[in-house]
């Protein structure tokens, strides 16, 4: 291996990213379009088309102040429009219904009972509160796919949603505890998002039903220790921005699908990290970064990337990465990011290129 093709970041630095599309309205992750579904653009289109077009050429009804492109016949565009309550007149036809930017802070029983062919439905950023939705709001709702209610006032996930939910995205709301037995029927759920809201601890039962969960976000909580009782099928956790401060043997034990595990910005130190506590060979990237350890923690030699960026690690010891060099034992790491501690690259150990043969970028 050319030593020279390592890259060497003698500095901290933030991540930067380009993206193209809005995320704040969407709790983070992107809402990719199917095409093939004919799924319509999630791009608002107020003050992009005059909506008196829209209605001269459109013979199908169209409540008023929302938008019925004439493209996507199925969504209703009623977003940023000021409302405080559903709009009246809400077509049978309608299967994307964006809702999101008013001023609703409640659903009475049988709101959506002209809209059950829904399949979208966007709820984001207006003042909904728990007390004030009725539990057989959603109930109806059978054909319901994605469902989000992020940066609401909610202080309970909402009780009666349908089985054919596959996205739930509660992001930054009021959440303190989940009620036993809420996702009990959401055995299709394949993202859930809870960042942002006031969970202390997740009890057993909590998450009783997720059998196809994927991606749970639980960052930007208050949790304190590392929560178990999680669906064993996520392949991606987020727990960044917590209060953690380890993690033990048994942490991780069950979770044989878990690619990306986010631990930044909590209080894990060394003396809280039991040895195998990240020993999960399905482990692809591992945030540890702004923590308080000292030490680089034992990893899997199957890791591909590990981020210990802003720690108080003082030295670099080839053991977390190998327990033993030879022909085919080896890390596979890419990308190790160690800027912001307390390391020289001119003092790593001469060994370090035998353990970490194939490794991309290495941050110092």
């Amino acid at each position: 291996m050319d030593i020279r093709s390592i890259l060497l970041v003698l500095s901290v630095f933030g991540p930067a990213w380009a993206s193209t599309v809005d995320l704040d309205d969407y709790g983070g992750v992107p809402l990719w379009i199917n095409r093939f579904l004919g799924e319509p653009s999630v791009l608002t289109l107020k003050d992009r088309m005059e909506p008196g077009w829209f209605r001269a050429v459109n013979s199908q009804s169209c409540p008023l102040d929302c938008d019925c492109p004439i493209q996507w016949p199925t969504a209703l565009y009623c977003e940023h429009r000021g409302f405080d309550q559903l709009p009246t007149g809400l077509p049978a036809r309608t299967q994307y219904l964006f809702l999101h930017g008013n001023n609703i802070t409640s659903f009475g029983s049988g709101e959506f009972a002209n809209a059950t062919k829904l399949r979208w439905l966007i709820l984001d950023r207006n003042q909904l509160l728990s007390e004030q939705l009725d539990n057989a709001l959603f109930s109806n709702l059978t054909n319901l796919v994605n469902l989000f209610i992020n940066k609401n006032s909610l202080t309970e996930v909402p009780a009666g949603l349908p089985s054919s939910l596959k996205q739930l995205r509660l992001a930054y709301n009021h959440i303190e505890k989940i009620s036993s037995g809420v996702f009990q029927n959401l055995g299709s759920l394949a993202v859930l998002l809870l960042q942002g809201n006031r969970l202390k601890t997740i009890e057993e039962g909590d998450f009783k039903g997720l059998g196809a969960l994927n991606l749970l976000d639980l960052s930007h909580n208050f949790l304190e220790t590392f929560p178990k009782n999680l669906p064993p099928s996520v392949q991606q956790l987020y727990l960044s921005n917590n209060s953690l401060t380890g993690l033990t043997d048994d942490s991780l034990q069950g979770f044989n699908r878990l690619q990306y595990l986010r631990l930044g910005h909590n209080k894990l130190k060394n003396e809280g990290l039991e040895p195998d506590a990240f020993n999960l060979t399905s482990l692809v990237e591992l945030d540890l970064s702004y923590n308080q350890l000292t030490k680089i923690p034992t990893v899997p030699i199957t890791l591909l990337y590990l981020y210990l960026e802003v720690n108080h690690i003082q030295e670099f010891n080839v053991s977390s990465f190998c327990r033993i060099l030879g022909p085919t034992s080896y890390s596979r790491m890419k990308i190790l990011r160690l800027d912001g501690n307390m390391l020289e690259y001119h003092k790593l150990p001469s060994d370090w290129v035998f353990c970490l043969r194939v490794i991309h970028n290495i941050y110092v």
